[in-house]
Formats: structure tokens, sequence, C-alpha cells
């Protein structure tokens, strides 16, 4: 089962980021779930936070997502951003994106409250490319990734405040994701308490298609 079992840590820097079921797992994500900690300065994430409270706070919490993936939500997606910010996202377009790849001109502001989550899903390939990156504020989370047809495979990835993560290829398809709520939001035996969490979300662009309505990655 998922988050239960012995503890294998990928012997790649960062591997105190990442756990999994086994070495075959982790070498197999290991270029496909990644985490960058500390990715952000404290005052990066402060900017972004700041820049977007105002029109999160203008919305209330949901509880029905459209495919019923997320619980406590309010989401929005932003096209323009200050100079402060705008350099931050084009820092992680370069740190996860292919210079080939187009960017979705819209980035996914998802807001979890403290008892909010994502359930486990996979992406629809009409909404998101290859590869989504998603910027961390606020609170640390864990995100658990299962293979669909063996779920003996997973892999947990510590989203700490003012991280970076990558999900590409067959961590996108291969693999739901979801993010722990809080009673059971553990990092191996470290609890990993949950409080309100901002993740600002980059996707490339459906291949062939312009696909805007977001998922809940």
């Amino acid at each position: 089962m998922a988050g239960s079992g012995r503890l294998a840590l990928r012997t790649l820097p960062g591997s105190g980021w990442v756990r999994g079921s086994g070495p075959a797992v982790l070498r197999r994500l290991q270029d496909s779930a990644v985490v960058q900690p500390g990715f952000l300065s404290k005052d990066e994430e402060e900017t972004l936070s700041r820049e977007l409270e105002p029109e999160l706070r203008r919305r209330r919490y949901e509880y029905d997502h459209w495919d019923a993936a997320i619980h406590g939500f309010r989401e929005t997606e932003k096209s323009r951003w200050s100079e402060a910010s705008r350099a931050i996202l084009q820092r992680v377009q370069s740190a996860a994106f292919d210079p080939g790849q187009t960017l979705l001109s819209r980035v996914h502001v998802l807001d979890l409250e403290p008892q909010g989550y994502i359930k486990p899903h996979v992406d629809s390939v009409k909404f998101c490319g290859a590869t989504i990156a998603g910027l961390s504020l606020l609170s640390p989370s864990v995100m658990r990734l299962v293979h669909t047809q063996e779920p003996g495979q997973w892999l947990e990835l510590l989203l700490e405040p003012g991280s970076l993560y990558i999900l590409r290829g067959s961590a996108r398809y291969d693999f739901s994701h979801e993010i722990l709520r809080d009673e059971e939001s553990f990092f191996g035996d470290r609890r990993i308490p949950r409080s309100r969490r901002i993740s600002v979300i980059c996707r490339s662009l459906p291949e062939g298609q312009p696909g805007q309505p977001p998922p809940a990655c």
C-alpha cells in the first residue's frame, strides 16, 4: 500500500524529498517526477502570495469540482502578472520545460483550504501537454503517485513551501497523483501538518489542441 513499508530513498541530489515503493520505481521516475526544494526565496514566495491574495479572496471555497477530483478549493487562471512574478514564472519555464514546448498562456492557481485535498486522478490529455510544473506556497504537503495498473508501485513527493515540482511523461499518464488530506499527511514516519496551500501551475500545450479548462493538477 502507498505510504507504508520500508522507506526507499533515491541516491540522487534531493533524495530527502522523494520516496517510493522500491528502487525500480525510483529509477523509472527519476526524471519524470522531480522536486526542487528552495526554488523560491522567501521574498519570491511572498511576492506571489501578495499578488494572488486579492483575487483569491473574492472567491469562495468549493466542494464539488467538475470532475470530482478536488475538495475544499478555490481556483483561478491568470495571464497577467507583475514584472517580478513574470520573472519567477520565466525561471519555472526554463527549469521545467524543453525549449520546443509551448506553454498554455494562462497559469492555473489552486488554493486548498487546510482541510482540502486533491483525490487520485490522471490528467486529461485534452487540457495539458506532456509537462506540468507547480510552485508550492504557504504550507508543506505530500503528493502521492500510484501506478494505475500496478498499485504496489508508488512514489511520494514532499512539497515544502517555495519548492518546485515537475511531472512529465510516465508520471503524468501511467500514474495517478493526489495531494494528501491533513490526517493522512505523512512522509514516511514524518508527520507533515497541512494548512492552507496555494499551488501555481504552469502547463505545456496539448499537442494539436488549444485546450484551456484546467485539470486538478
